[in-house]
């Protein structure tokens, strides 16, 4: 999205349509701080000013007149001038700086919700851990655009040309000297700004690659120890920390390649003018004071001068970070609600899948033509090898990705015409790898449904299985769980979970592996509250281990991305040389649950096939 423009320098018009959205999407919630500051700053730039001005009395009046009944005077207005300065420089650094932090808080949640609205395909396409380092990175790129115009403008421009004006008043002659530093600092930035565009877009994206290995490294550190992995990450992190070191040493070689140019062209133009007045001065009788206040002028202009030098170079920067967040933002969200779309009307629970056909974006296709109905209020239950789409339903039910052809329908509804929020509020879900989130035991499961009251949650934990171990934990249901539940073991992590799904209290219960990470007998106490819970609600079960859907009131049997067989566990078991009979001699035989075993399983019969639509 943002490849070639990228390597090109930013047109000055590019520059000021980002300010101008920043402004406009923000401006009305900062005016009167922003006319606060400005007033700040304009002080800033006039006490300075001032300060120059004031010197051709201080020299004339005090020490070449001699006026002592004006050292009181002058000198309180001199001390006047720089409190003044003092108090508005502070006031417009706090005023930014509250302003900025406010606009960076305000775009984190601006960009996280508006990443909760897009599909998992965005998820998919973007590694989680950098896109978090990405973001951190970016965000202070939309209040720095906005600070540094408003210093540049209204502190360093005014001051500059307030200094300038004080000059050409003290001596016109003199003040053409100025001109010199102008056309050639104008051909140093051009020349810079062309460089650092590419390198700071570059540099952003390997520091949060960076970020982001440091990261997983960080999240997956009890694989890494199980696997000695430690120098071999070690050496890779090293890697990319020496590319970032080197991209950061040629950024700031090439940004600060400005300052040098800067002082000896200032340093050129103070020493001209030193040794002009100097000679023109020496043998006449004229106050000197004009000639010193230009001097203080001429220097004091040195640091905005060479602040606005760099301004470009610094939105350069902050333009980078600015469209990069944008980039984000602009991305519109594939699974969008259809515009007046209805909320789903949950009656009875009816689930049909109807000839979906799916593949994900650049992979063939994983679905070709599934076609059967969960019934209300019973439990489907969907078997097959590893790869033969079971997942890819629960997925395609939830709406995390549209289909490719077919229709999957609620009680006669179809999903696509219905808003997702209605959709995914009537499902509950257990993943086959259960998540937990940063906080306490008791705010995983309330996450399920936020006004469930702590009666609920704990009678939810008691259906999972859970009750008793969290008990046992040190602040019971208070107990941080850790990053992603690390205090807790795997069977538990999976426990709460279920809790999780349960206090939801949807007509659909949509369990994918949700036994998996259980010992025997923590799987047989869950199976049994699971059996409690799917009374009454349409649950759709996927599994390996087919001892956990004999009491399914429909089963079926999936093999690559079609629908092989449908029945009962008997009556599927029956057919001795249909696929489910299969899966299960293999299990019997092996006391595992199903496994995805080609050559295991190719002596056996072809199974029986029931019809498949496209």
């Amino acid at each position: 999205m943002a490849s070639k423009n990228n390597k090109k320098r930013a047109e000055p018009g590019e520059i000021i349509a980002v300010i101008r959205r920043i402004a406009s999407e923000n401006g009305r919630e900062y005016v009167a701080q922003y006319a606060l500051a400005g007033i700040c700053l304009l002080l800033t730039a006039a006490t300075t000013a001032f300060t120059a001005w004031i010197m051709r009395d201080v020299i004339d009046k005090i020490f070449y007149e001699r006026r002592s009944d004006l050292v009181l005077g002058i000198s309180a207005v001199v001390f006047g001038a720089f409190a003044l300065r003092g108090f508005a420089s502070y006031g417009q650094a706090v005023i930014l700086a509250k302003i900025g932090n406010n606009l960076v808080a305000r775009y984190q949640r601006r960009v996280f919700a508006h990443m909760m609205r897009l599909g998992l395909d965005f998820f998919v396409e973007n590694r989680s851990a950098r896109l978090a380092a990405r973001i951190n990175q970016n965000v202070n790129g939309v209040r720095d655009l906005l600070n540094t115009t408003l210093t540049a403008v209204t502190r360093d421009a005014v001051s500059l040309i307030a200094l300038l004006v004080v000059m050409v008043i003290q001596d016109p002659v003199l003040s053409l000297s100025a001109l010199v530093i102008g056309p050639p600092l104008v051909l140093t930035v051009n020349m810079l700004v062309k460089r650092l565009r590419r390198m700071t877009r570059e540099q952003v994206d390997i520091t949060s690659r960076l970020l982001g290995s440091m990261q997983e490294a960080a999240q997956g550190i009890a694989v890494v120890k199980a696997f000695t992995m430690e120098d071999q990450l070690s050496r890779s992190l090293d890697k990319q920390i020496t590319r970032v070191e080197k991209r950061s040493n040629k950024i700031a070689s090439v940004s600060e390649r400005l300052t040098p140019v800067t002082d000896v062209l200032a340093g050129t133009a103070v020493a001209g003018v030193i040794a002009y007045a100097g000679l023109q001065f020496s043998g006449s009788a004229t106050p000197p004071g004009s000639v010193f206040a230009f001097i203080t002028a001429l220097l004091l202009a040195y640091d905005p001068a060479r602040r606005l030098a760099r301004v470009q170079v610094s939105l350069e920067k902050s333009l980078v970070n600015a469209r990069m967040i944008y980039e984000i933002l602009d991305t519109p969200p594939r699974q969008q609600d259809a515009p007046g779309a209805p909320a789903l009307r949950v009656d009875k629970g009816e689930v049909r899948f109807e000839n979906i056909r799916f593949g994900y974006v650049g992979d063939l296709p994983v679905l070709h033509g599934v076609s059967f109905t969960a019934e209300a209020g019973k439990t489907t239950a969907i078997v097959g090898a590893s790869g033969a789409g079971k997942s890819t339903l629960i997925a395609l039910l939830e709406r995390f990705y549209d289909l490719d052809g077919g229709r999957i329908t609620v009680d006669g509804q179809d999903i696509s015409t219905i808003t997702k929020q209605s959709l995914r509020s009537s499902i509950a879900y257990v993943s086959q790898q259960p998540y937990l989130f940063e906080g306490t035991i008791r705010d995983n499961i309330r996450y399920g449904r936020e006004t469930a009251t702590d009666g609920e949650i704990e009678e939810a934990a008691k259906l999972a299985n859970a009750h008793e171990f969290i008990e046992r934990q040190s602040q019971g249901y208070d107990t941080e769980v850790g990053e992603n539940g690390v205090t807790l073991s795997g069977g538990q992590r999976q426990r709460i979970a279920i809790a999780r799904a349960l206090v939801r209290d949807a007509p659909i219960l949509l369990l994918d592996e949700a036994t998996s990470a259980l010992d025997n007998e923590s799987e047989a106490r869950v199976q049994e509250a699971l059996d409690k819970a799917m009374v009454g609600r349409t649950t759709i079960v996927i599994a390996h281990r087919l001892s956990t859907v004999v009491n399914a009131d429909k089963i079926v049997v999936m093999e690559e991305g079609q629908v092989a067989e449908e029945g009962t566990h008997g009556t599927l078991l029956a057919d001795e040389r249909g696929l489910y009979a299969r899966f299960h001699r293999l299990q019997s035989a092996r006391g595992l649950g199903l496994v995805d075993d080609r050559k295991a399983a190719q002596p056996a019969p072809e199974p029986q096939r029931i019809a498949t639509h496209g």
